[in-house]
Formats: structure tokens, sequence, C-alpha cells
């Protein structure tokens, strides 16, 4: 008993066991559809319109902006879109104004969007109710789901390293950033820009409308 009347107070701290009650937060929101449910054939990139989404940002304050970033698989086609903050509602706001600027075309160009299960992101699912376009939702904490914007964000760190403020940068200065990821030949590409290969694919649908 003399082992036994020890308490748990008593023992070195790598000793104690640990009381935290893990809860299981049984009634988490379940954003959209889960990638696993993304149809096999995308990752092929052999079929144009099914883009990957995320967010950079400056110096993670809430006086900061915030750029908004889509890449097309098949044509590493890069858009930056500079938008006030990480809230849903910006970046809704975002996919309303891209909306319009495509139009009828929209549902040809953008097929799906794959992105993570961050809290910018949760309605956009809702762009299902209003257009063909799928949203699907990455695993946790794995960037390998959206590799491809995940290495064009890379490249934004050229020209923006991490800390600096996006307010610092001029909304010309985020176009020329763009226009150079997108003029960049590719050897994945056959040697091709983002830009040739994306304006090609605009051309087919535009001429069969």
């Amino acid at each position: 008993q003399g082992l036994l009347a020890i308490k748990n107070s008593d023992l070195p701290e790598k000793l104690k066991r640990n009381t935290k009650i893990h809860r299981v937060h049984k009634n988490k929101k379940k954003l959209g559809r889960n990638i696993e449910e993304r149809p096999k054939e995308i990752n092929d990139r052999k079929e144009f319109g099914h883009w990957e989404c995320d967010l950079v940002l400056g110096h993670k304050t809430r006086d900061d902006q915030v750029l908004l970033t889509l890449s097309e698989r098949m044509s590493r086609e890069f858009l930056i879109l500079r938008i006030p903050d990480k809230t849903a509602a910006s970046v809704m706001s975002a996919f309303q104004t891209l909306h319009k600027q495509y139009s009828e075309h929209w549902n040809e160009i953008f097929k799906t969007i794959t992105t993570d299960n961050g809290s910018e992101f949760a309605d956009l699912s809702n762009l299902e109710e209003v257009s063909n376009t799928l949203v699907y939702y990455a695993h946790p904490y794995t960037s390998c789901d959206k590799g491809t914007v995940e290495r064009h964000n890379g490249l934004i760190r050229r020209f923006i390293p991490k800390g600096d403020y996006i307010n610092n940068y001029s909304l010309q200065e985020i176009i020329d950033i763009e226009t150079w990821c997108n003029s960049l030949p590719r050897k994945i590409l056959a040697y091709h820009t983002p830009d040739e290969i994306f304006e090609r694919e605009l051309d087919h649908i535009y001429q069969a409308a």
C-alpha cells in the first residue's frame, strides 16, 4: 500500500497521468465536398477548367490586405486577387467579381475548385448554387492536395517576403507579379507559357459558344 498511497501530485512531472479530457467536436461544420469525391481524372491535368485556391498573407495583422490566389491545373495559369482581409465575405466578394468577368462562360472555365478547410473558404461551396462549379475541400493540413497553387504562392514570395505588408505593394506591382508568373515558359508545358495555354483554351471556349 506504500506505493499506492503516493499521490499523483507527488510524482515527477513526466510520470503524472494526463487527466485532460479530450472532447470530440461532433458538430464541426462540414464545408462541402471532400477531395476524396473529386473525379480521379482531374489528377491527369488533361482537362481544362480545374482550379486550386488559397490565400497568401502578408504581416498577418487585421489591418493588412490579403492575396487570394487561384491556379488552373492544366495550364498553370495563376490569378492573384487582392482582397481587404481573410474573411469569408471578402473571399466570396472576389469570386462574385470573377464570376461577372467570365459571365456566361464561367461554367466552362471554372468546372471545379479545390481549396482547404480554412474558415475563409467556408462559403465557397455556395458557388454550386449559382453555377455548375463543384467545390472540393482538401484534407486538413495536407498542402499537397493543392500543390499547384502552393508552388505558385512560393513564386509570390520572391517579390513579397513573408512578414511584409501587402498594403505596401501597389495594385500594379501585384499585377506585374501575376504577369511574370504567367509569362514564364515551363518545361512541363513544352516550354509554352501558362498564358499561351490559357488563351488557347479560352479561344476554344469562346469560339464554340
